[in-house]
């Protein structure tokens, strides 16, 4: 995985590459949470994403409950198809 942030006024664009799974979940974990610590609205542009595990979508509910926590936006934007069929299989047990 691989990622580059953008920033735009309060508003952090971060751009996740590759797969999501147990190697690198704390690396995503590491770069958005602090993010929304911070204050900041984040988008999580996940158009690269060819591989997402429960890892990956932990880390996206972690992210989403801080969020809520801090009173911050925090949305998913450009969801690659194999990611969104990961994120439809997880709904149906959340």
């Amino acid at each position: 995985m691989s990622y580059k942030v953008d920033e735009i006024d309060n508003k952090r664009v971060v751009h996740l590459n590759g797969e999501i799974d147990m190697e690198v979940s704390d690396k995503a974990r590491n770069t958005i949470l602090p993010l929304i610590e911070a204050g900041h609205e984040v988008q999580i542009n996940l158009s690269k994403v060819d591989y997402m595990d429960s890892s990956g979508i932990s880390v996206l509910i972690e992210s989403k409950k801080l969020s809520e926590q801090k009173k911050t936006k925090f949305e998913l934007i450009e969801v690659s198809k194999p990611v969104e069929k990961v994120l439809a299989m997880a709904r149906k047990f959340l």
